[in-house]
């Protein structure tokens, strides 16, 4: 009989989990080199941001849009999830879109960092016309399939 437990995987698994970490540990002391308290600081910072800051205001806005949809709440999956990504992706570029780091991105790169401001916002859009699509596709659909009402 088998013994509960941990599942181990396969060596293979093991060997790349093993090597993930030897290259996350090497990114660590490379990133730790030159300015650890300023790194450790940045991390700190921002899981007290997250989790004193932002949580509380994704769950209020979250909430909100659960109340104004009522019954239909199906359909908050097409709010959700293009202002999910569209956040992501403001928080990810948020530097450059601030343009607080312009300088060092020019310097570093050789590329200018104009534009990224109007990127995110046509990629803001394109997800919410997207997804603003694809609910109009459903609802189209779903109202052919539907039997027409006997009077």
């Amino acid at each position: 009989m088998k013994r509960p437990g941990i599942p181990v995987g396969s060596p293979l698994q093991l060997l790349l989990l093993a090597c993930s970490f030897a290259l996350a540990g090497y990114a660590g002391v490379r990133l730790l080199d030159g300015d650890w308290f300023g790194v450790a600081l940045w991390f700190v910072g921002a899981a007290l941001l997250h989790d004193l800051v932002l949580v509380p205001l994704y769950a209020g806005l979250d909430r909100a849009l659960v109340k104004a949809a009522g019954r239909r709440r199906d359909r908050i999956g097409y709010v959700r999830v293009p202002a999910a990504l569209s956040a992501l992706l403001l928080l990810v570029w948020f530097p450059l879109i601030s343009g607080r780091v312009a300088g060092r991105y020019a310097s570093a790169t050789g590329l200018s960092p104009d534009g990224f401001l109007a990127r995110w916002l046509l990629l803001t859009a394109a997800l919410f016309g997207g997804s603003a699509l694809l609910f109009v596709l459903r609802l189209r659909r779903a109202t052919k399939q539907r039997p027409p009402a006997a009077h």
